[in-house]
Order: structure tokens, then C-alpha cells, then sequence
């Protein structure tokens, strides 16, 4: 049975191409146009076999990849399907991903337009991508040319910086070994973070794992030092060039994000860690993936990012290899495309608790494909030490319940909707669980490297894993 693609965009004219895919050619197909008017806005509607059309809308460029199936959305025993959630507006019901082009910033002409889009994109849709982030082209050509390579090692030199080893959580896991959501993913990484120096006294006899201080919280555990495979000497300079270039990043986006919700431009800086994660991911190709998503595994379960604010993500191979996918707050599953010259942000958990559920971390997952796959996160890290109470408590007036629309504008009605799917969605920290941002961390970590946790936190690895 042929699958059917749909495009549906806010219109404000001209309608454009994406500039990044204006020159792909579409493949051959059966392709019908036409306008299809709702009660918030005037939309473009297309249908096709094959092929992919791209628009520009009030709120920026938007990758439209909504695809369908005969498959309804899955509910839960009573309840029902709604539409319209009460208090929403249909901006939040997202069929696309908005881009978002970071030189506005650089002119007070253009600045506020930006900061318009990025509001709309945290408060409405919680994916977003980026262009124009200022990364060095031949830093990220360096990173992207290591990870065919970096994989194709030896499983024994791969193993030579087993994060089975790390009780930081750092180092080469492989294909099946983490999980999400108690099923294993289709993936095998190498996880790093923030390098920091260590005195010989604070490591291990082999230097490659730090020790366990009686004094402090046992999730200061997850900072440590990176494991790097001997064969690859080059890897470690490369990786921690990136880091540093994304951590300039990440900063000056959170500037932006501030400025775009009505915030003081440094009000966010006080809740930054040390220290980030970066991973290196590989999905084999899987030859059982068929091109429907029933017939597809997985690759990364669903989830919201339990690393801490944001996550950027370059998305490492040729734009035709796709898998990931952002859930929409009706329940709906949507292409994110791999778009040439773009990252992709989303929020994470930690940035839904301090905006009190008005931006919310968005559910997302990626699929198995035929092509292998390659993917790059960073993740901007919260304080190890953070609250809940100081999370909420600190901007808590500013976005009071109530105060914000589903349109990204201080008003009434629309915070806080989320499909039935993301509700579900294990987050120890947003549901109050767990006090600290670091203990929550520590039980994500233990959760999905069982054999880690059964190794190195044995006094807390039941509580963590139990009563599932």
C-alpha cells in the first residue's frame, strides 16, 4: 500500500522553498495541491507518493514531514480522542519543525523577528533547528569525518575505552547495551564530557576512573575523566575541539532563549554545570527496516533528554537518511529531517521544571533505517547540585500557571499540553521524584547501563531500578 506524505504550514507570502533543499529534485510521483482553511489560519495542503516540499511560515522555515499511517493513535482504557486539548492553539498540534537563523540576532532590525520565532518554538513546539551558528565548517568536517572510521574499529579496540568500566558513564558502549523505556536500543556510542584535570590522588590506580568521595554526593560520580580508544589517537582533540565550540554555543543561545521568553539575558547562566555531554552515535543499518514505521525498529525509544537543558544535535549523515522523529502534542509522530548546515535543538527536562511546564521538553525517538546512521548530541548540563525548589521557586512568578499562551505570548490558557504518550514518558525529576538534578541524573544513567549501575552504585541500584 503506497504511503502518503502531507505538508501543512502557516502562509505568509511569498511561499518559498527551504533555501537548504531548493535545488533537490523530487522524485517521480503522483503530486496534488491545494488550500485547506481552519479556524486559526490559511494552510498549504500536499499529498504525494514520494518527494518532499518545504515552506516558509510566520514563524520561520519549516521542514513539513508529517507522515500518516492507517494506524490511529494509541489511548489509554476511557479515554478519549481530543482534538482541540482545551486552552490550546493549533500552532501546538505541530505538523513541522521551524528554523530558526541565529545572524538575526546580530542586527536590532532583525533581532526582534528572531526572538519572536524562537518564543514560538520553545512555548509551541520544543524542537526547533538552527542555521547560521557560527561552528567552524572545518571543525564539524573533522568530527564527521572520524565517526565512519572511529566504528569501524575492532571490537577490541573499541572496548579499550568500554564505558562498562566508567562509573562516569563515559566511554564505548555497544550495540544493545543501553536502553530506553526497558527496550534495547539499536545503537552503539562512545559518551564524553566536559574534560576537566584531576589530580593523581582523586584517581584510580589506572587513571582512567575517579574515586568515590565519602564527602560528597554519590552523583558527583558523573563527572570523571573520558576514555578514548589508543588506535584513534586523534579523536580526543577533535572531540574536545567540538565540545568547546558547542559549549560557546549553547551559551549564547541561552541568551537568546532569556531574551525570547522576557527574561534578563544572563537569568539563566546561574543554573549551568560544569560539565556537558557529548555522544558519538552509530546506528547500523537494519535490513528488516521497511519504509513504515510499524515495521521499524528501534533505534532510541521514546523519551525526553534527561541531560540537563537543551540538546544540539548534528545530524551526521547524507540528508537522505532519516529516523528521527518529534512527537507532537497531539500524539502525532513527525519527521526531523536531516537538514545540510543545521542543528537540531530541543528541550530537555531540566528546562521544562524551571519554566514551570511552559516550555516543555518534547518526546522524540529515532527508527531504524536500511542506511546507517550517524548523529551527534550535545547536551548543555544543569548544576549537579540543583533543586527542584530553586528550579521552580526562582522564575516561578514569571511563568506562573496561566500566564503564558500556546502561542508563545504572555496571556491566558495553552501552558503545559501534552499528548497522552508524553505524559507516560519516565522523568523522575519533572514528577518530583527526585529532590536533586544530580540524583535524578545518577538514576536516568543507572537505568539505562544496568550493568554499570550493578557495578559501581550497588547501595542505590534496587531503588533506582526497582518498581518498574
Amino acid at each position: 500500500m503506497p504511503h502518503f506524505w502531507t505538508w501543512f504550514g502557516y502562509c505568509t507570502p511569498p511561499f518559498a522553498m527551504h533555501p537548504a533543499r531548493a535545488k533537490a529534485s523530487l522524485a517521480p510521483g503522483v503530486w496534488t495541491l491545494g488550500s485547506m482553511l481552519d479556524s486559526t489560519s490559511l494552510g498549504v495542503f500536499v499529498a504525494s507518493t514520494d518527494g518532499i516540499l518545504e515552506t516558509m511560515g510566520d514563524f520561520g522555515l519549516g521542514v513539513s514531514t508529517r507522515r500518516h499511517t492507517n494506524q490511529p493513535k494509541k489511548l489509554r482504557r476511557g479515554e478519549q480522542r481530543d482534538k482541540n486539548p482545551k486552552g490550546t492553539m493549533a500552532t501546538t498540534n505541530f505538523t513541522s519543525i521551524p528554523t530558526i537563523d541565529l545572524s538575526l540576532a546580530s542586527s536590532p532590525t532583525t533581532k526582534p523577528k528572531l526572538l519572536s520565532q524562537l518564543r514560538h518554538a520553545l512555548v509551541s513546539i520544543g524542537f526547533l533547528y538552527i542555521t547560521n551558528h557560527d561552528i567552524s565548517p572545518s571543525t564539524i568536517t573533522s568530527l564527521t569525518a572520524a565517526l565512519p572510521p572511529l566504528f569501524a574499529l575492532p571490537a577490541s579496540a573499541k572496548q579499550e575505552a568500554a564505558l562498562e568500566n566508567s562509573p562516569h558513564f563515559l566511554g564505548y558502549s555497544g550495540t544493545g547495551s543501553e536502553t530506553t523505556a526497558g527496550v534495547a536500543d539499536l545503537r552503539e556510542q562512545f559518551e564524553f564530557c566536559t574534560p576537566h584535570t584531576f589530580s593523581p590522588s582523586e584517581l584510580t590506580s589506572d587513571g582512567k576512573s575517579r574515586k568515590k568521595n565519602p564527602n560528597e554526593p554519590l552523583y558527583e560520580q558523573l563527572k570523571g575523566p573520558n576514555q578514548y580508544p589508543a588506535s584513534f589517537p586523534d579523536l580526543e582533540s577533535i572531540v574536545e575541539t567540538y565540545i568547546t565550540s558547542l559549549t560557546n554555543l549553547s551559551t549564547t543561545f541561552l541568551t537568546l532563549v532569556a531574551e525570547s521568553l522576557n527574561l534578563p539575558s544572563s537569568a539563566l547562566h546561574t543554573y549551568l554545570s560544569d560539565t556537558h555531554r557529548l555522544k558519538l552515535v552509530h546506528y547500523p543499518p537494519n535490513p528488516s527496516s521497511s519504509s513504515t514505521t510499524l515495521a521499524r525498529v528501534q533505534g532510541v525509544g521514546p523519551h525526553k533528554d534527561s541531560s540537563g537543558w537543551f540538546t544540539f544535535l548534528l545530524q551526521a549523515s547524507p540528508p537522505h537518511v532519516d529516523g528521527l522523529q518529534a512527537l507532537n502534542k497531539r500524539g502525532d509522530w513527525i519527521d526531523v529531517p536531516n537538514v545540510p548546515g543545521t542543528l537540531v535543538v530541543n528541550i530537555g527536562q531540566g528546562f521544562e521544571v524551571i519554566t514551570n511546564g511552559v516550555c516543555k521538553a518534547t518526546v522524540h525517538r529515532v527508527l531504524g533505517t536500511r542506511s546507517e546512521r550517524f548523529s551527534v548530541p550535545f547536551f548543555l548540563g544543569l548544576r549537579r547540585d540543583l533543586r527542584r525548589g530553586e528550579a521552580v521557586g526562582g522564575l516561578g512568578a514569571h511563568f506562573a500557571e496561566g500566564k503564558w499562551r500556546g502561542d508563545g505570548e504572555e496571556g491566558e490558557g495553552g501552558e503545559g499540553v501534552e499528548s497522552a504518550e508524553g505524559r507516560e514518558v519516565d522523568s523522575a525529576w519533572l514528577t518530583g521524584r527526585y529532590d536533586v538534578w544530580g540524583e535524578a541524573q545518577l538514576r536516568t544513567k543507572i537505568r539505562s547501563h544496568r550493568d554499570v549501575g550493578r557495578r559501581f552504585y550497588e547501595e542505590v541500584f534496587e531503588g533506582y531500578v526497582g518498581g518498574e
